[in-house]
């Protein structure tokens, strides 16, 4: 049986493969094409994770957040463009989303005068600017309710294939 690490900055991956109280061995069996040396690897940070090992990572383990946390960290691409969310609460969540909401719909008719012409011009860009970054918010507080979802399906507490099911018959 393998010993228990005492690293103190363990990086996301192993945080989330000893919260399953699993050895690199055992994760190596669960996670079946990645082998307990690459684990190592992996967790010590002598070689990055590829997507694909992300993704076994994030199912096996039940950690949708792991594939966020590449993307918005790891993926040169991703860097730029996708925010990493955090895990939050359900209540948490929807009172932020609420928030930014209610924020949008009075920036509404703002968005409205500054765009009308196709346009920004210098005394609009700042107002442009916090419609933006408040749209942000919507957007990371959408990611985010997904993230949760995936969560509790993988958890057993949203029945996945009913969820399917209707999000397939829209």
């Amino acid at each position: 049986m393998g010993r228990a690490s005492v690293k103190e900055n363990k990086n996301i991956y192993q945080r989330c493969r000893e919260g399953l109280g699993l050895t690199r061995e055992k994760a190596g069996e669960l996670l079946e094409v990645i082998p307990p040396e690459r684990i190592e690897k992996i967790e010590n940070e002598r070689s990055s994770a590829h997507p694909d090992e992300v993704v076994i990572m994030a199912e096996k383990y039940k950690a949708p957040h792991l594939c966020n946390y590449y993307c918005a960290n790891e993926c040169p691409i991703g860097q730029k463009y996708v925010p990493e969310i955090k895990t939050k609460e359900l209540s948490q969540i929807v009172l932020e989303m609420l928030a930014s909401l209610n924020s949008m719909s009075r920036k509404q008719e703002r968005l409205i005068e500054i765009t009308a012409d196709g346009q920004i011009g210098g005394d609009e860009v700042k107002d442009f600017i916090q419609i933006q970054d408040e749209l942000e918010k919507i957007s990371v507080a959408v990611e985010t309710l997904q993230i949760w979802t995936e969560k509790m399906m993988a958890d057993g507490n949203i029945d996945r294939e009913l969820y399917d099911s209707i999000k397939a018959g829209r």
